[in-house]
């Protein structure tokens, strides 16, 4: 009798979780830094967003009053209070313009700007977590509880009860420029990732942005790099960053993230099977 009833439970604990989950809601987790994070000026027409195109802020907000973890319209920006137009932004905006009007599409977003790749590696990220004289980069690290990668899962755990996540969004390298041992670093947090949140790494692939490759820039011979990534990750993916205009010699300009975000969109909708033009 016993037995019967813990079966009855289960059967009632499984089916509240499945309908829980809209199979429609598209959640895509983004990490990375400072280009990550965004240092685009928002502007007028950044401002109206598509009600399908929903954000989850990784925290809390004094100023705006904004709750961490609740899903709302995607309007940037995405990371943090004080951070501005980001990759994500577009990619969005860009997906549920090309999607059935049934899809929702959400965004989860944790970046740290200036880090090492390693400070999102959950066996080696204390090693990261701060910069001698850099009290500005151990706040930032610290608001994710000192363990970015961790504060992702959960936040991504939690998610996991609304929609499914489809895709993995990367934008970092200006730190790691010149180390071939990226490509490992970014294929063991990666295959992390799968594991801890249960995901098929053949329907969730990696999506990895050029660095900024405008004249005077500093670090785009890292992506010589990045574009071996695939090499290393079968369902990684590069997003090319030419003719993405400059902010200053490390950062997109607002119309640079605007372009590279829908050619993460482009690229991901034609993993869906939907041909976009980027125009």
């Amino acid at each position: 009798m016993k037995s019967k009833f813990l079966f009855v439970l289960l059967a009632i604990f499984l089916a509240t979780n499945i309908y829980s989950q809209d199979s429609n809601f598209h959640i895509y987790l983004c990490f990375g830094q400072s280009n990550m994070e965004g240092q685009g000026t928002i502007e007028k027409q950044d401002s109206v967003v598509d009600s399908r195109f929903l954000v989850s802020k990784a925290l809390d907000s004094l100023s705006t009053g904004e709750s961490k973890a609740i899903w709302q319209t995607a309007v940037p920006p995405l990371c943090l209070t004080s951070s501005g137009l980001s990759p994500a932004d577009y990619f969005g905006r860009t997906m549920v313009a090309n999607l059935p009007d049934s899809i929702k599409v959400g965004i989860i977003s944790v970046a740290v700007g200036g880090c090492d790749i390693r400070l999102f590696d959950k066996d080696l990220y204390q090693d990261y977590d701060s910069k001698e004289n850099k009290e500005w980069f151990s706040k930032k690290v610290a608001d994710y509880g000192r363990n970015p990668y961790q504060y992702l899962i959960n936040l991504a755990q939690a998610a996991q009860q609304d929609g499914v996540i489809k895709g993995i969004l990367l934008h970092q390298g200006e730190t790691n420029t010149g180390q071939t041992e990226w490509l490992s670093f970014v294929k063991k947090i990666y295959n992390d990732m799968l594991t801890d949140l249960s995901l098929d790494v053949n329907c969730t692939p990696l999506l990895v942005g050029e660095l900024l490759s405008a004249e005077g820039n500093c670090c785009s011979s890292m992506n010589s790099i990045i574009n071996l990534l695939p090499d290393t990750i079968p369902t990684a993916h590069v997003i090319s960053s030419e003719g993405c205009a400059a902010k200053d010699r490390a950062h997109f300009n607002s119309e640079g993230y605007r372009k590279l975000g829908r050619r993460y969109a482009i690229q991901m909708l034609s993993l869906m099977g939907y041909q976009v033009d980027e125009e």
